[in-house]
């Protein structure tokens, strides 16, 4: 029988991220915002009330913040926390240390934002990431951002095939954006989507 591996080699364990961002390795970071969530973001008034799951280094928390509206960033990495506090200035009250699939948000989410999130969990997670989301978000509601689309079942990061998202999200959400990106970083350059799916089903 095959031993787990230990925490600081398994993605779906925080330790595994403290390590990454502790020794300041961290492809995935952009350090800015991306066009298409400024794009998206200045469709809505302020006052939307949107997650940042997985939010890393905090770069989307602080630029929601800074549009007037109610983010959470969210992590269950420590030092992710840590670095998000060194980028979002006098945001950080809006930064919440926990499990996605166990904080208790005390209402419900009008967008929740996607990127480098689904792609960094294990692939047995993803089913679960696809109800919680769907819980998280109000009837209506929002899951935007983008999506690693690569036939890469070895990661972080874990890519979907382009058929699997329909699979996945289809029970609780309807697509309604798809589109190229133009400005992804190294790491994901041609096999990014920006996507929209709206929560039309309970």
């Amino acid at each position: 029988m095959a031993q787990p591996k230990p925490p600081q080699q398994n993605p779906a364990m925080p330790e595994f991220w403290d390590h990454r961002f502790r020794a300041g390795v961290t492809p995935w970071d952009a350090g800015r915002v991306p066009d298409a969530l400024r794009d998206f973001a200045a469709t809505y008034p302020s006052g939307q009330r949107a997650l940042v799951p997985g939010c890393g280094s905090g770069w989307e928390v602080r630029f929601l913040a800074d549009q007037g509206w109610d983010v959470v960033g969210l992590d269950f990495s420590a030092a992710a926390i840590d670095a998000a506090r060194a980028n979002v200035g006098s945001h950080a009250d809006r930064l919440v240390q926990a499990d996605y699939f166990e904080f208790d948000p005390g209402e419900a989410f009008d967008v929740i934002y996607e990127r480098t999130f689904l792609c960094a969990m294990p692939r047995r997670l993803w089913p679960r990431y696809a109800r919680r989301t769907a819980d998280l978000l109000r009837p209506g509601g929002a899951l935007a951002g983008y999506f690693y689309l690569a036939d890469a079942p070895k990661g972080p990061p874990f890519g979907a095939r382009p058929e699997e998202l329909p699979t996945l999200l289809g029970p609780w959400f309807t697509q309604e954006d798809d589109r190229a990106v133009a400005d992804s970083i190294a790491l994901f350059r041609g096999c990014e989507r920006w996507q929209v799916w709206r929560r039309t089903r309970a």
